[in-house]
């Protein structure tokens, strides 16, 4: 057998507040498996995910928004005004949003009425999408599978029932029956009307492909509700354009999981937009041709009225000629007349859209007084005309003013009347709905590789937070550190891990591995046990000054292997040739006695007791040279038997009998056997685990040992691992046999 040994460039300790990156980085490669199992747990989620996932579709239509055509009865006067013309493209946004129209494209498609088949779990929406076919082991179940359906024809519900799911079970053969909350309401056949809850519910059923037990949730929301759900779906944005300019084109975006309700719910959305436009143009159309056809009986009255007193006045006179001067004056008033009569017109439609102060409505007084004031001075100029000339040239000029605007007017409700009958609206559809073919959601490439980083960044942070929470031993140099010489560091054996067993006694709240056979016997040159070799010819030295040939050898804590290190160092002790008495001195869980395939009664707490002699509690192993104490039945008091004389007076004879007596002993943190224990040997070792117990805990224990007259010796670093953290964190000697 020869010996190789790599000896990694030695580092220091890193201080317990810095962060040491190297083994970081080695935490890194020893948990490299596990990282790869997560990350690739992960990305299989992922990928499961996005191929269970419903998909979701998206449909969009095109919609242009024009110049809005303007049908006042007084033409086209928003140049005069200063006024824009074109519709605003963010209002006509909204008002597409509204519930004025998104709530008419509810009622006009049923999107109020839901029909949801109960879907098996996780996988259900996958099964019916693939038409996966009913199981026969799964008949008469409730969910619905591939091929199953149930086609609604009609559902009404008053107020009460909105809301509110109702649950319908097919009964097989076209029959069914309606419950609510595990209450049946009714039954029904498919085809026919069916009236439940006292006129509350009606509904027919138009087709039911499933078999007996399938059932089928039907839902009537409010219709605030579907509007709201519909709302959220549908997006509108400008298409082109800047900040400064507007090109009035809308994409209506809609997304849902059925192609076909994204189809006909965009083209109900664009159809009713327009709709609305074309009767808001017609509204303000019908709205001019009222206010005119009040004012046309007045303007009659006055006209005939006009008449009236021109006649009388001529027949009166004896009919009087006007001069041509006087014929001016009237062609100029009925000009003058004509044109405030109009501003008349559009100031009352301005009253109604705007305030006396707005810029429009001021500058139509001011054209409105300007006209007032040349009208003034043609009265002025009328009364310097004869008495007779006057009172003609002003019954005229009523009766001809009142008959150009009364001719107007009808002119204007013929217009009217045109326009309203052809109103067509500023909004055209462009393109009508068209639903992709593909899904946008779930983007299946895009998750798994979301879910592997995801699975990556999870099992890398779990893994540098336990290397950081985690502050156990790693090297020698840590205790040494610490003031705390090590004498030995042994490695882990995967061969003693096979003579592991675990056990769990009724006492126990958590099972015990214990060793069920000695390694040192059954496999000589596993590199733990040559380890204990050398711990064995360290020992020789520095028991020379101790006072008697006595070994303790304790822990911490439990469960961090020193009852390995006290029978495999006995074993290897007596291989050498000494004689090697083992005691175990843990009366309370001790189990060195399993090691040798024995029972614990008649042991070291018989002797303490004073029911077993000396000789009789001494037990020959399989290997020569080595004999061992076992614990003894667990006694109520161990710590007040191991004060007791008998304990002085069997360490004694012993010693005498014996080359070397090693005593396993409880952990020095838990109880306080081992600082008894100490008190009666010369020489004391404590046993770490390697990535188990901390130096603040080593040095704890230490302190304890001393408090009580217990001088340790030294520190065996036990279960030492090949690890990476190790390698590149502290680096220490590793061994390796051929």
């Amino acid at each position: 057998m020869t010996e190789a040994t790599k000896t990694p460039p030695q580092t220091s300790a890193p201080a317990d507040d810095e962060i040491d990156l190297g083994r970081l980085f080695g935490l890194l490669l020893d948990h490299k498996w596990l990282i790869i199992a997560i990350t690739l747990l992960f990305a299989l989620g992922g990928a499961a995910y996005a191929f269970l996932a419903t998909p979701v579709y998206q449909g969009d239509a095109l919609v242009q928004i024009e110049r809005r055509s303007n049908i006042s009865p007084l033409g086209d006067m928003s140049e005069m005004f200063g006024q824009e013309n074109e519709s605003s493209t963010a209002a006509e946004v909204q008002i597409l949003k509204s519930r004025m129209v998104l709530g008419q494209v509810v009622d006009r498609i049923g999107l109020d009425t839901v029909v949801q088949p109960r879907a098996l779990p996780v996988i259900g929406d996958f099964v019916m999408r693939h038409g996966i076919e009913r199981p026969d082991f799964m008949a008469g179940q409730a969910f619905v599978w591939g091929g199953e359906k149930m086609e609604l024809g009609r559902l009404d519900v008053d107020s009460r029932w909105r809301g509110t799911p109702l649950t319908l079970t097919s009964l097989g053969n076209d029959s069914y029956q309606i419950g609510h909350e595990g209450q049946v309401l009714g039954r029904g056949e498919v085809g026919q009307l069916v009236t439940l809850d006292q006129g509350r519910i009606t509904l027919r059923v138009a087709d039911l492909n499933a078999p007996a037990g399938a059932e089928f949730q039907l839902l009537k929301r409010t219709r605030s509700a579907a509007t709201r759900r519909l709302q959220e779906r549908l997006s509108v944005n400008e298409v082109g354009g800047g900040r400064s300019s507007s090109t009035g084109m809308l994409e209506i975006t809609l997304t849902g999981t059925e192609r076909e309700e994204i189809r006909r719910a965009l083209n109900a959305v664009t159809e009713t937009f327009l709709t609305q436009n074309v009767e808001r143009q017609s509204a303000e159309a019908q709205q001019s041709l009222e206010f005119l056809r009040e004012q046309a009986p007045e303007l009659r009255a006055q006209l005939a009225e006009a008449e009236d007193a021109l006649n009388r006045y001529r027949v009166e006179m004896d009919s009087v000629d006007l001069s041509s001067e006087s014929q001016a004056t009237i062609e100029q008033f009925i000009a003058l007349e004509q044109q405030i009569n109009e501003l008349e017109f559009r100031e009352a439609e301005l009253a109604q859209r705007f305030t006396p102060n707005h810029p429009a409505y001021q500058t139509l007084l001011r054209k409105k007084r300007q006209l007032q004031q040349q009208r003034a001075q043609l009265n002025e100029r009328v009364n310097e005309l004869p008495a007779a000339q006057q009172e003609v040239v002003r019954l005229t000029r009523d009766m001809e003013v009142t008959q150009a605007i009364y001719v107007n007017v009808l002119n204007k409700i013929q217009e009217l009347e045109v326009a309203r009958a052809g109103t067509v609206g500023n909004v055209r559809i462009i393109d009508e709905a068209l639903v992709g073919s593909e899904p946008i959601e779930p983007r299946k490439p895009l998750i798994v590789v979301l879910a592997t980083l995801l699975g990556g960044m999870l099992a890398v942070g779990l893994v540098l937070l336990r290397g950081l929470l985690n502050r156990g031993v790693e090297s020698p140099e840590q205790i040494e550190d610490a003031g705390l010489p090590v004498y030995a560091t042994v490695p882990l054996s995967d061969e003693q891990n096979k003579l592991l067993r675990r056990v769990k006694h009724r006492r126990d709240r958590t099972a015990t591995m214990i060793a069920t056979g000695v390694l040192a016997h059954h496999t000589p040159a596993d590199n733990a046990v040559e380890a204990l070799r050398g711990l064995r010819t360290s020992l020789h030295f520095a028991m020379l000054e101790a006072a008697d040939n006595r070994l303790m050898i304790t822990g911490p804590s439990p469960q961090i292997g020193k009852s390995f290190v006290s029978i495999n160092l006995g074993a290897v002790c007596a291989q050498a040739g000494q004689r090697v008495l083992l005691v175990d001195a843990d009366m309370r869980k001790g189990h060195v006695h399993h090691a040798f395939g024995e029972r614990a009664e008649g042991g070291l707490s018989e002797l303490l007791s004073g029911q077993a002699p000396h000789d009789s509690i001494l037990r020959p192993s399989k290997i020569p040279g080595l004999d061992y104490v076992s614990r003894g039945k667990a006694p109520p008091n161990p710590s007040e038997l191991l004060m007791h004389a008998r304990f002085t007076q069997f360490l004694e004879q012993v010693s005498e009998a014996y080359d070397l007596v090693i005593i396993d002993t409880p952990p020095v943190l838990a109880v306080t056997d081992a600082a008894l224990v100490g008190h009666q040997c010369g020489t004391s070792l404590m046993v770490a685990r390697f990535q188990q117990n901390p130096v603040k805990e080593l040095q704890i224990a230490n302190r304890r040992l001393e408090t009580a007259g217990v001088n340790l010796k030294g520190v065996i670093l036990n279960a030492m691992e090949r690890k990476a953290a190790t390698y590149y964190g502290y680096g220490y000697y590793s061994y390796s046999y051929k």
